[in-house]
């Protein structure tokens, strides 16, 4: 999930980031392979997560503390010998209503100086991501996402921008990993999507911010190769009053499929209602960014049902009973919490902190150090995990490809629909 422009990243990652010059087999056996070590580590040390807990998104991220919160009290508050402390931190304020890049910054900098943090469970958003990447970076603390999907933050390939993802690494040295496929996997997701529901000609609007840029891009990349005519890709301003203008450009442009690449608080509900009275027979569309109860459910403040009904979404999350653990997880989640129907962001945050205990208690005598943590994270293969088996590559990215599509339940929620089988290639 997202970013701001270009130039306001350009401008802020100097200015937040500590002097950084950015600009220019079972989960313990086969979790994090290689160097566990005989001896164990003791002593304790520090987690924190960073997610925005107010505005549209809150639903997710709640569910994700929850989740983590589970994996924390399931272990003991121990991973092997070591005492681990878990610190939640909120990334947005209640005047943005969603992350905030001076508390981003504000929270990266409380970790970086907090000697026993060892491991930095954020961001949601991969626009506050480029921010603590960089702060984090430079005193080696690993950063784990469990919801970025901006491939600039890990490769250059197409969709990324001009020094991405070196800009990042002041350090030199790779510190993020995320454990949900990138956006090169969700663009050709949702390009599949509107091939399978017979559109001829889609519309794509993006935030501007490198999030939905990006996905734009990408979405371009990934409609000429699978043979699916874009009509256009347009920023918007995100603050505008309406979006009646855009709708009617792309209802002059023939398009019969649209698609928001973008995030709910950035004009999401309003230009949907737009190009759905412009072009009522259009089929719509969202990423992650959207695929969530603030943006779907009417009471809410989300779109209308009418709207709702026409709406589709991708999402790396799945139906929760589909993942290997997915069981036994919703039993757990269920008997802590009462809540039988966690959102599924829930299991993401749930591994993530599954995924730094055992690279804690994996890493031996050096678990409850930097170095020795961040060296582990990133020697993980074949894990076995309640998401399913996957490795994380040398370029912090996650072997897992599957995309969830959801569309608009009764309840106004998003109700999880197929699987759609995607390659990042």
């Amino acid at each position: 999930m997202q970013f701001r422009t270009r130039a306001a990243i350009g401008c802020l990652l100097p200015a937040l980031a500590l002097g950084v010059t950015a600009c220019g087999g079972s989960d313990n056996k086969s979790s994090t392979s290689g160097g566990g070590g005989s001896s164990s580590a003791s002593g304790s040390v520090d987690v924190y997560s960073s997610l925005p807990l107010q505005g549209a998104s809150k639903d997710q991220t709640g569910a994700m503390v929850q989740g983590i919160k589970l994996a924390v009290d399931q272990a003991g508050g121990k991973a092997g010998n070591v005492t681990v402390k878990y610190i939640p931190l909120d990334d947005s304020t209640a005047q943005a209503g969603n992350w905030d890049p001076q508390q981003t910054a504000a929270n990266a900098r409380k970790v970086a100086q907090d000697k026993k943090a060892v491991a930095y469970l954020g961001e949601f958003n991969s626009g506050a991501s480029a921010i603590s990447i960089p702060i984090l970076n430079q005193v080696g603390i690993a950063q784990i996402s469990p919801a970025n999907t901006y491939v600039g933050l890990t490769t250059n390939e197409p969709g990324s921008e001009k020094g991405e993802p070196q800009k990042y690494q002041p350090s030199g040295k790779k510190t993020y990993t995320r454990i949900v496929p990138r956006d090169t996997i969700q663009a050709q997701a949702l390009i599949t999507q509107t091939k399978t529901d017979g559109c001829t000609k889609v519309a794509i609007a993006n935030d501007k911010e490198t999030y939905g840029a990006g996905l734009g891009r990408l979405l371009e990349i990934k409609a000429k190769a699978l043979g699916q005519t874009i009509t256009s890709d347009t920023g918007i301003q995100k603050d505008a009053p309406n979006f009646r203008a855009y709708a009617s450009k792309i209802k002059g442009e023939g398009a019969d499929c649209f698609i928001f690449a973008g995030v709910t608080a950035n004009g999401a509900v309003q230009i949907f209602k737009d190009v759905s009275a412009a072009i009522p027979s259009a089929k719509l569309y969202g990423p992650d960014g959207v695929c969530e109860s603030g943006f779907t459910n009417p009471k809410k403040k989300g779109i209308p049902a009418s709207i709702g009904a026409k709406f589709k979404c991708t999402v790396a999350t799945l139906d929760l009973n589909s993942y290997p653990g997915g069981k036994k997880f919703i039993a757990d989640f269920k008997a802590k919490y009462g809540n039988p129907h966690p959102d599924p962001y829930a299991i993401y945050g749930y591994e993530a902190m599954k995924l730094t205990l055992d690279t804690i208690k994996a890493a031996g005598s050096a678990g409850a150090t930097r170095d020795g943590f961040l060296a582990q994270l990133f020697k993980t293969k074949d894990r076995h995990s309640v998401l399913g088996t996957y490795s994380i590559d040398a370029n912090g990215d996650t072997t897992l490809t599957d995309y969830g599509l959801y569309k608009v339940g009764p309840d106004g929620d998003p109700t999880y629909e197929s699987t759609i089988k995607a390659s990042g290639s």
